[in-house]
């Protein structure tokens, strides 16, 4: 049988069509559990220190919104695409998705090339560190802790394309791309709390 053909015979949801695929979500979703619990810990201990600067360079001094606020548009613009993606699939678009898919992480990847742009020009422009204070550690830790993971998404992606170009679309793959979409929306979710929490209240006071 070829793949157009499997695909054609493929359910509207193949997502969750096996037990296999319900088990992959339920897996998932304790994997997430867990991972809102490391960023809301992050959350707490950035809070927590966002004042101790040890009398260096201040948030409002440091941040600049406008390069963010582009990051931000970047992220979000993938979280669209990876929509797209999703959309592909469960209507047996597997070329369609990859596109999308491909188009997410290119954009993944613009991210993640600014956010080093940031740091870099934050330690070169201003000093400030990991070490220059507590609230500096506080900074790149939640920042780069999400910025790792966005790059964990990349890698995700790319080998999961990479692995099933040829397998196409099947029960056994459809569960396995809408997870990482969903992982994908988590982590732009997680951003759209830092955009706020770090940098919008860190400009405002």
């Amino acid at each position: 049988m070829s793949a157009k053909e499997t695909m054609s015979k493929l359910p509207a949801n193949p997502e969750r069509a096996t037990l296999d695929g319900k088990n992959k979500f339920l897996g998932f979703w304790f994997f997430l559990g867990g991972e809102t619990v490391l960023f809301a810990s992050l959350f707490g201990v950035y809070l927590g220190l966002r004042n101790a600067t040890n009398g260096g360079v201040t948030s409002n001094e440091l941040f600049e919104l406008p390069l963010v606020f582009i990051a931000t548009m970047l992220l979000l613009t993938s979280s669209l695409t990876s929509v797209f993606a999703t959309m592909a699939l469960k209507t047996n678009h597997f070329k369609r998705m990859i596109g999308w898919f491909v188009v997410t992480a290119i954009l993944g990847l613009a991210f993640l090339g600014l956010e080093i742009y940031e740091f870099n020009h934050y330690v070169h422009e201003y000093g400030h560190t990991i070490q220059s204070s507590a609230w500096g550690s506080a900074f790149y830790t939640l920042v780069g802790t999400h910025g790792a993971h966005v790059t964990a998404g990349i890698i995700w992606i790319a080998l999961l394309i990479f692995r099933n170009m040829r397998r196409g679309m099947d029960l056994y793959t459809a569960p396995k791309f809408y997870l990482f979409a969903l992982y994908w929306h988590f982590i732009d979710v997680v951003w759209i709390f830092i955009f706020t929490v770090v940098y919008l209240m860190g400009k405002v006071g």
